[in-house]
Formats: structure tokens, C-alpha cells, sequence
């Protein structure tokens, strides 16, 4: 099947997501999960340690400037569901404003980061990646921040994993879900909404 901004938005507008069994699968399947991973938004939690790094400001905080790059690094492992494919229809929505990446950058280099696609009040987390230590968690707090202020409602992340855990991600049934996917399809929401430059006091309420 050939993927387009239809065919992708059809699809989460009804709670199913693309995989790929590798990065060089031309093959898509399709995936609705029995239980879903989702972070609360009201909910998100910010370690200590996580908020002393976050208000140190070790790092800058980018959005947008490097989408290829954010799903070109967390593509980039032994096992990988995005493939080249994906990648390609992911970049393209991006560039039609619909997908958004969170960046972490240390001087010149990027180092964190996380993206997914933003529909109405929803906004469906697609994957994240560190170079260094918990850079991923930073993007994925500044993201969270993002989301609130700009008014959406859910906050997808498809599987819950500890890692997501230990930041609020809780599981849900695929009922209680399609309830929450629902709501959010009703609403309006702006990922563009709050300002680029963001305090790390105000990700860290």
C-alpha cells in the first residue's frame, strides 16, 4: 500500500498506526493494539534528577529544524518497525506541517530528540532517541510542555515500556481509547502555539 497524508491520518483518525518489521521491509502492517500506551498530560513526572538537568540548560532546545535527523537516529538501531518507507512518508508530512520533531542539540550537534504527527487535539508520539545520557526524557518534558500550552488533549505513545513509565505512561484498553481519540478529534489544537524559546522553569511545573 502506498502511504500518503490520507491514508496516514485515515488510519490514526481511527486508533491504527504503520510498522515495519526493518528498515529495509518495503512491507507496512497495520497496528491496533489490545492496549495502548498513553502519558496524561496533567500527569507527566519530572524526576528530580531529570528537572536538575533540565534547569541547568546543558542543552539547546530546538523544534523543527532537524526532523530528518530525529527519525534518521531513532531509526538507527539493531532492531527498528521504521523503515525507509516510513521515513519517507513521515519527512513528507513534515514538510506538509503535520509531523513535528522536538530536538536536543549540544553546540552543533544533536543529541536527543523525539517526533510524531499532530491531528486536532491529538498528538501521536512516534519514537525518541538519546546520543547522551537521558536526552531523550528532556526532549520528551519540552514536548509534554508544548502540548499543554498548545491545548491538545492526548498524548499517544503506542506501547507503554519502563522507560516511558518512570515519566507518567500509563496502559489503557483499546476502548477507553478510542473514548480518548474521540474527544481529541473534536477539538483544535496549535503545536506551534508556544514560543520557540521556552524557559526550562516553565517545562518544569
Amino acid at each position: 500500500m502506498k502511504l500518503n497524508s490520507d491514508v496516514i491520518f485515515n488510519a490514526y483518525c481511527t486508533g491504527v498506526f504503520p510498522m515495519s518489521q526493518g528498515k529495509d521491509d518495503p512491507n507496512i502492517f497495520w497496528v491496533s493494539p489490545e492496549y495502548r500506551g498513553i502519558i496524561p498530560l496533567t500527569y507527566f513526572h519530572i524526576s528530580k534528577s531529570l528537572r536538575n538537568l533540565i534547569l541547568k540548560q546543558k542543552y539547546q532546545i530546538k523544534i523543527n529544524t532537524n526532523f530528518s535527523g530525529v527519525i534518521k537516529y531513532c531509526a538507527d538501531r539493531p532492531e527498528t518497525w521504521i523503515s525507509s518507507k516510513i521515513s519517507e512518508c513521515y519527512i513528507n508530512l513534515h514538510e506538509q506541517g503535520h509531523c513535528h520533531s522536538v530536538e536536543v542539540w549540544d553546540q552543533h550537534e544533536l543529541v536527543g530528540g523525539v517526533y510524531g504527527l499532530a491531528i486536532k487535539k491529538a498528538f501521536f508520539g512516534e519514537s525518541m532517541f538519546s546520543k547522551k545520557s537521558n536526552t531523550s526524557k528532556i526532549a520528551l518534558a519540552y514536548l509534554v510542555s508544548r502540548l499543554k500550552y498548545g491545548g491538545f488533549s492526548l498524548l499517544d505513545v503506542q506501547f507503554l515500556t519502563n522507560h516511558l513509565a518512570s515519566l507518567g505512561a500509563i496502559e489503557t484498553t483499546k476502548s477507553n481509547y478510542q473514548g480518548l481519540l474521540k474527544v481529541a478529534l473534536q477539538g483544535e489544537a496549535d503545536f506551534l502555539l508556544q514560543p520557540l524559546q521556552v524557559t526550562p522553569q516553565e517545562v518544569c511545573i
